[in-house]
Formats: structure tokens, sequence, C-alpha cells
């Protein structure tokens, strides 16, 4: 769609009422304009830049970017919401009617002319899965800006060591440079979740911290790592490896850390372990 932008809340189907948030999609729409704002600041977005947003919902934040001048595509699942959007006819966006998580990024991108800034209120109940998506696609981003529980982005942001830290801190620190963006209390959601959400900017690092042989092979150790997070990693990594604790020492570790303790570089180093023992 391409035209005249109009101000966010203007222009055509600017007064059709959205449909009601639905339990099932993991929809909390944010509707405090000074936070969407802020959200639009702190992802960087440029006039005339392409922006992706995923689950835009009534297109609050749609909006917000639109009048930053991005031009925006969005995914939206809920086709109550498609059709919203559709009859608001908003100048500048193009709307992608389907799944996130069945969505090839690379693709997307491609065909958009170049990566995107993904700027987005992710569906709370499959943030999980999608962010390990994301990261695996993250050639299609220039940074990624993303609204999440609070508890899930302090495990992205939780150090080696701390007790929240897990497979995704562990991947997203590897692939990006992590930054928190700010924390979002539920009355600024429609309807508000039961709990707080924050903002986490994500950029893709043009490499990871050390040389890493097989990104394959790190997802794997990482994912068979945390399996078990109670267990030495002599234990958890046996799903990987005849002899773990010869890998381990290979490493530079003793076999009775726990997946948590271990930081990115430590994780590289038993990935590089493990290919070079394949033959990779």
């Amino acid at each position: 769609m391409n035209g005249t932008r109009a101000p966010a809340g203007e222009g055509p189907g600017a007064n059709h009422r959205p449909p009601a948030a639905k339990k099932g999609y993991g929809q909390h729409f944010l509707n405090d304009p000074r936070i969407l704002g802020r959200i639009v600041a702190g992802a960087g977005v440029q006039p005339g830049e392409r922006v992706l947003e995923i689950g835009p919902g009534p297109g609050t934040l749609t909006r917000t970017l639109l009048d930053a001048g991005a031009v925006v595509w969005a995914v939206e699942a809920d086709p109550r919401m498609v059709e919203h959007l559709e009859a608001a006819a908003l100048p500048g966006l193009r709307l992608i009617a389907g799944d996130a998580l069945e969505v090839d990024y690379r693709a997307l991108a491609g065909s958009a002319g170049g990566p995107f800034r993904l700027v987005a209120n992710l569906p709370y109940n499959i943030s999980g899965p999608l962010l390990a998506l994301l990261l695996r696609q993250r050639e299609a981003f220039v940074s990624l800006s993303v609204m999440l529980q609070k508890e899930v982005a302090d495990r992205l942001l939780a150090p080696a060591g701390g007790r929240t830290r897990g497979r995704l801190s562990v991947l997203a620190q590897c692939f990006c440079e992590l930054r928190p963006l700010l924390r979002v209390a539920p009355g600024a959601f429609r309807p508000p979740p039961k709990v707080d959400s924050a903002v986490v900017r994500m950029d893709p690092r043009e490499a990871p911290p050390a040389t890493l042989r097989d990104e394959e092979t790190l997802w794997r150790v990482v994912r068979h790592g945390f399996g078990q997070r109670r267990k030495m990693l002599r234990n958890t990594l046996r799903g990987v490896c005849a002899d773990p604790l010869r890998l381990l020492q290979a490493s530079g570790l003793t076999g009775t850390e726990r997946p948590e303790a271990l930081s990115v570089l430590q994780w590289i180093a038993l990935a590089n372990a493990l290919a070079a023992e394949e033959g990779g």
C-alpha cells in the first residue's frame, strides 16, 4: 500500500473498533503512547527504513512506526486482526497473514530489498521458539527490539553463573550484542498481563566472540547441556558423545560444572571440541 501517510489514529478505518484480545494468541496490546514512542526510539528506527513487526494486533505500535517514517511489514496470525488492519488501510503497511513461526525471514528480507529492523511486541505464548527462529535467521535483521515477559528478558540477559541463565541466553549472547531498553508495567497493556514486561534490543554480531567451527554443533551441544540443568555437564552431554568427560576436559572443563556456569566462550570451546571429534 502506498500513499500519503496519515498521523496515528487518523485516516481510513481509524475509528473502526478493533477486535478484543484473544488468549489463544497470547495477545496483550500495548496502548501507552509514551512507551510506544520510547520503543521506536530505542530501536533506532529511521525514516525510510524497512521495519518488520510480528503480531501487530490492532496496530498501535504499527502506527507509531509509520509515524516515524518506517515502511512496515507486519506478520499477523489472527484473521480478525488481519481484517481490522486491512480495513484501516494504513499507508506504508505491507500486511502478511500467517504464522510467525512459519515465515522464512531470510527470503522475506531478500524480497523486501534488504534486512529489516525488527520491532515487535512478541506473542508471549510463543516467544521462546520464535526467538530461536529469529536467531537462526539473524542475517535477515539489522537489529531486533522485542517486548517480552520480564522473566524471559532477564533470562536472555543473564550472565554466566546466573540462576536464570538458559539455552537462549547463551545463543543470543553468542550471536548478538544485547541491551535492555525499558521495563513496562502491566497497566500499559490491554488486557493487562499478570507479569511485568521488558524490551530488549539485540544487534547481530558480524561474528561470534570466538572462532566457531560449526554453528549447528553449538545449537546441539547447548540444547543437550541445558536439557537437565540440575545435573552436571558430564551427565547432560551423554546425548551428544560417547565420552562427555573426555570432551569436557579437552575444552578445559572438569565435567562437574552445571550448564548455567559456562560463559559463551566456554560453550564455543565445547562445541569446537565436539566438531573436531566428529570430523567437522
